[in-house]
């Protein structure tokens, strides 16, 4: 072949791998936009059930408190299962086998335990952080464990279908896990949790039943928890023992954030739609996180990207998708949150404020997503961690602090407040 000739073909090579990479992105920007648009209608049906329960807010102090911990770790657990399949499913390691030691089946074993775990946990911080800062009048202990317990495993009976369902349309459609699994499981977490934690807070107040229900929860607890230490089943085993303590900063963060929107509830109450929007809001920055994340956890993974303290191009060029994503995901947010609100009959500071509290505040919270995101995926890499087990919880669960800061701050900006 003459030089010429080569040069030729070498340029014809390379515009096809330029243009194959640029498609790529193409359709990788789109999976992203529709299951973010999805997941915002979906986070903001429960939105509406949260603005609606305002007497159940107000009967049991502490319940808001519980609740951003609550949601994300339903995201944390099941997110990072579907990031766990997703690079799997890349790696060629994943199949739909129902065996006990699959791939699928091991994992669907360590959400299950760590959701019962988790929560359990979860009650007991939040009752200490609202004992701690003061929060009176609260639930007692064991209302905090009921409503958090079988609320949490109510929900996570369904996200588990929905993961699987995810995790098998991905194979079969060829969907890219990395970009449906984190909006979808996150946000479908937001719809799921909150009517369900309304739904089981009837258990609570009860005296003698609410009290025997959380001494068999702390039973079953300690029994479930030895067993999945003492598990044979390597996989299962190495999930559970990692994520127990990543979940556990996780659940300490969504309580400071729980806090600082619990003692905004009255003014919360006042601006009903601000209750609509919060999940939704909230959902979808950790939504963007998990995105990002699930997406870096693969390329290191695969070796197509070296996990270097400074980010390199491929990385930068996803974070900047993501953050013009991130813009008119945030403004249709408050759109929609301002809308059901109208439809609903509940208060609402009017559309333009809205979509700046939510365009404030989201464009804060994604800045704050690609440095969490890059940083928290490329050191769990860097030390031999899993990043699939660490990268969604811990920026989720910072997301949901840096969110609940940004949507006050927003609000008092705005004059909602």
């Amino acid at each position: 072949m003459t030089l010429g000739k080569w040069h030729f073909h070498h340029n014809r090579g390379v515009r096809t791998s330029l243009f194959r990479s640029a498609s790529l992105r193409i359709v990788d920007s789109r999976q992203r936009f529709v299951a973010l648009i999805v997941g915002v209608l979906i986070a903001s049906s429960g939105g509406l059930v949260l603005a609606a329960a305002e007497s159940t807010l107000s009967k049991l102090p502490g319940l808001l408190l519980l609740l951003p911990g609550a949601i994300a770790l339903r995201g944390n657990v099941f997110g990072s299962m579907g990031s766990r399949l997703g690079t799997a499913t890349h790696m060629g390691t994943f199949g739909l086998s129902y065996r006990i030691d699959s791939v699928l089946v091991q994992n669907l074993l360590a959400s299950g335990s760590l959701s019962l775990i988790s929560s359990l946990i979860l009650a007991i911080l939040a009752k200490g952080t609202a004992s701690a800062f003061g929060l009176s009048p609260a639930m007692t202990l064991a209302d905090f464990i009921v409503i958090s317990v079988l609320g949490g495993l109510l929900s996570s009976i369904v996200l588990a279908v929905v993961t699987i369902a995810l995790s098998v349309g991905s194979v079969k459609y060829e969907w890219d896990l990395d970009n449906v699994v984190a909006p979808l499981v996150t946000t479908t977490g937001d719809l799921l949790t909150v009517p369900s934690l309304i739904l089981v807070s009837f258990l609570a107040d009860r005296s003698d039943l609410t009290n025997g229900l959380a001494m068999v929860i702390a039973l079953v607890s300690a029994i479930v928890l030895i067993l999945s230490l003492r598990s044979p089943l390597e996989r299962f085993r190495r999930v559970f023992r990692q994520s127990i303590p990543v979940l556990g900063l996780a659940a300490i963060l969504d309580l400071i954030a729980g806090f600082v929107v619990e003692k905004r509830l009255k003014d919360l109450l006042e601006v009903e739609a601000i209750l609509i929007l919060l999940p939704a809001f909230l959902g979808i920055a950790g939504a963007l996180g998990g995105i990002l994340s699930s997406r870096l956890s693969t390329q290191f993974h695969l070796g197509m990207d070296d996990a270097s303290p400074l980010p390199s191009r491929s990385s930068l060029r996803g974070a900047i998708d993501l953050s013009v994503l991130a813009v008119p995901i945030f403004i249709f947010s408050g759109v929609i949150a301002h809308l059901i609100a109208v439809i609903a009959g509940q208060s609402t500071p009017g559309i333009v404020k809205l979509v700046l509290v939510s365009a404030i505040a989201g464009s804060i919270a994604t800045l704050f997503v690609v440095v969490v995101a890059y940083y928290t995926t490329m050191g769990s890499f860097r030390f031999g961690l899993d990043p699939d087990t660490y990268g969604i919880p811990v920026v989720t669960s910072s997301l949901d602090l840096v969110g609940a800061f940004t949507v006050i701050s927003a609000m008092v900006l705005t004059g909602v407040i």
